[in-house]
């Protein structure tokens, strides 16, 4: 269990009785087999009577090649990512009545046996009812099927009789998987959240819970998404709110840059509530005026938006750059737990009868067509387990810093506040930077009056990163000369050179060696390839990815190729290509070799509405075009026919681009987009260092 602690526990200072005036949470069985603990107050976490600050990361375990799942937890904590979040979709086990699968990538107690392994704490998402993108929420067709022929008794999301032994059933079933596995048993599951995205009444929330204690759910916490607002009241301290905001979302309905609220996600605020999150179901004038019983509970997220998938009418192409601003809006305003949504992508199960994905054709959550396969959700850590480097590296090195300062930073209350300006005792947080509309601001934390051994930092136009035996680092902030004020005096730093002031040793690390640079075992560590650091047993490794492009032999054959008469979705929006479209696509065969399938993949850049792979005729993989290339699995083609189908993207289409993409379509010469511009192979190495 100790080890387990490792992960989540970082330095803190030991609560005194005045500290535990304020609201102590009280939920299941806090204490482990070797008497750690996990407790609740109203700053946030507290770990063996220590304060600290956590950081969640998303990752759906049946998304993700079983395979893969130890080497990505361990770049999800080489991130910085201390507790790993993860839905439990009913339909991905449970498609027919009475029929179970946790096979395979469903396999949950496996998966949560390798988070053990790997010291990585747990919270699932039990539902009933998930999203996630997910085909009908997660309800399964049987389900569903009844709710519509019997909605007395099958009600969804409602205290209906016949729908609540359904959902009993799924949590009993849930629990026979992780039984052994939880907090009091030695096991990393520490938390679960009760349902996603409701309204209430409390007393379906209550019934659920009940019903979660009775499978045998006995955890440190509870949780519920804060939002949208209930209606009517709840029972205070049953279930910790958690909060979220995103810097934009497939979801909206206007085809226009950065429409209602989504600037407001880059701005300190003293509301918790997120005008952004669904819309889509909820409107776009949510009331987001705080009671006085939510601002008692800490302040917590879970959806900081890591990434944004692509929905069909709405194309949206993340830079990596809004990952930070959002996190320190965050940590500025008061919050101690940064929790992304997601922090790893990943494909859909494959299905027969239907897309596993959200599609207005469904008769339930019918409010977005996504991709049938990929749910890569830009996210820091791409479908394939890829680096996107920069929202990568600037959230990790932002997360070592509340690795290493969390003990002060948790209880330190806001003392100063303004849209862009924050701060909490020791701590200033600045983000001017916007998602579209101010793409040359920046977004930092330095120190104020912060005791680092025997002195202090007044200030320092650099950012803190660690702190190792010998030397504190920084991190440059770019365009800004790295200026420390130590004990009074100035000191103006050479990039990645040390310097001692009054003994203590300094180290202001340029933004380019910082992105190599991963603290193991106390020590700072840099990864020669620019790649990922982590510990594989005694061993530490580097993952780092090259490209090679290739010549294929073939090319796209437009000559069936069509513009198709893109009609509006059920909910007013531009509906995808059903199959039959795809018989008017341009195709071009994929005969490409591979020399390490499990670790290459076809990285394919180019220009279109909507592209296809199917292998021996299955789908593959699909991808909603925004500008960035499709990532292709070398191990899913190898040895069998596969082909590419590339659908024109016309100029009429009633979808949004971003400015560039919008550009390439309005100058293209025959007023549609067809194209394939480069073909490569990705390939992933893992070497150990010295």
């Amino acid at each position: 269990m100790k080890r387990i602690l490792t992960t989540l526990l970082v330095a803190g200072t030991i609560l005194t009785s005045k500290s535990f005036a304020q609201n102590t949470f009280t939920f299941g069985t806090p204490t482990s087999p070797d008497g750690q603990t996990i407790m609740v107050d109203a700053n946030g976490f507290i770990i063996n009577g220590k304060h600290t600050i956590p950081v969640m990361g998303e990752m759906h375990y049946a998304r993700v090649p079983q395979s893969d799942w130890r080497r990505e937890i361990r770049k999800m904590k080489a991130g910085g990512i201390t507790i790993l979040s993860t839905y439990v979709f009913w339909i991905h086990h449970e498609a027919e009545q009475g029929v179970w699968n946790w096979d395979g990538n469903r396999n949950l107690r496996r998966f949560i046996e390798i988070c053990r392994e790997e010291q990585m704490p747990v919270v699932l998402r039990v539902g009933p009812f998930c999203h996630g993108e997910v085909y009908q929420g997660g309800f399964p067709d049987w389900l569903v099927e009844k709710a519509q022929a019997d909605a007395r008794n099958y009600k969804l999301r409602s205290t209906a009789p016949g729908f609540l032994k359904a959902t009993e059933n799924l949590y009993n079933n849930i629990f026979a998987q992780v039984k052994g596995l939880l907090w009091k048993d030695g096991g990393p599951i520490i938390g679960m959240q009760i349902e996603n995205e409701c309204r209430g009444p409390w007393n379906y929330y209550s019934a659920l819970k009940d019903m979660a204690l009775k499978a045998g759910f006995d955890l440190p916490f509870y949780t519920r998404t804060g939002w949208p607002k209930l209606n009517g009241k709840e029972v205070f301290g049953e279930m910790l709110p958690l909060y979220g905001d995103y810097a934009d979302g497939f979801w909206d309905r206007k085809l226009t840059d950065m429409p209602g609220e989504y600037p407001a996600a880059f701005i300190m605020k003293d509301t918790r509530l997120s005008g952004v999150i669904a819309t889509e179901t909820f409107g776009t004038n949510q009331d987001t005026k705080m009671e006085a019983s939510d601002l008692s509970y800490p302040y917590l997220t879970c959806e900081l938006g890591g990434g944004m998938m692509p929905a069909y009418h709405r194309r949206i192409n993340m830079s990596g750059k809004e990952i930070k601003p959002l996190a320190i809006c965050k940590l500025g305003s008061g919050s101690n737990l940064p929790g992304y949504y997601m922090y790893h992508g990943g494909t859909n199960p494959y299905c027969e009868a239907h897309t596993m994905a959200e599609t207005q054709a469904s008769s339930v959550t019918n409010y977005n067509d996504m991709p049938h396969m990929s749910y890569d959700f830009q996210s820091p850590l791409g479908e394939m387990g890829q680096l996107n480097e920069t929202a990568y590296h600037e959230s990790r090195l932002l997360h070592q810093m509340l690795q290493d300062w969390g003990e002060e930073l948790c209880t330190m209350h806001v003392d100063t506040l303004s849209e862009h300006y924050a701060r909490r005792g020791s701590f200033e947080f600045y983000n001017d930077y916007v998602r579209i509309l101010n793409e040359s601001g920046t977004s930092y934390v330095t120190p104020h009056n912060l005791s680092i051994g025997d002195v202090t930092v007044e200030s320092a136009m650099a950012e803190p990163f660690c702190k190792t035996e010998r030397t504190t680092y920084f991190v440059e902030i770019e365009g800004k000369t790295p200026v420390l004020n130590i004990n009074g005096k100035r000191y103006i730093a050479k990039l990645n050179k040390t310097f001692k002031a009054d003994g203590q040793e300094f180290c202001v690390l340029s933004r380019k060696k910082a992105y190599t640079a991963f603290k193991i075992d106390g020590k700072l560590m840099f990864a020669k390839h620019g790649g990922v650091l982590y510990k594989d047993g005694k061993d530490i490794v580097e993952e780092y990815w090259t490209e090679k492009n290739i010549k294929s032999k073939a090319s796209l054959n437009k000559d069936k190729a069509q513009l198709r008469n893109v009609k509006m979705g059920s909910q007013k929006v531009a509906a995808m290509p059903v199959e039959d479209d795809f018989a008017h696509a341009a195709e071009m065969p994929l005969d490409i070799k591979a020399t390490d399938a499990n670790n290459q993949f076809l990285k394919i850049t180019y220009k279109g509405d909507v592209a296809r792979v199917y292998a021996d005729g299955r789908l593959v993989e699909d991808n909603f075009w925004n500008g960035k290339p499709m990532l292709v699995r070398m191990s899913d083609i190898i040895g069998k026919h596969a082909v590419l189908k590339i659908l024109p993207l016309g100029k009429d289409y009633p979808i949004y681009l971003q400015k560039e993409q919008r550009q390439m379509l309005n100058e293209s010469e025959d007023g549609h987009l067809l194209s394939v511009d480069s073909i490569s192979i990705l390939t992933r190495h893992t070497v150990k260092i010295k």
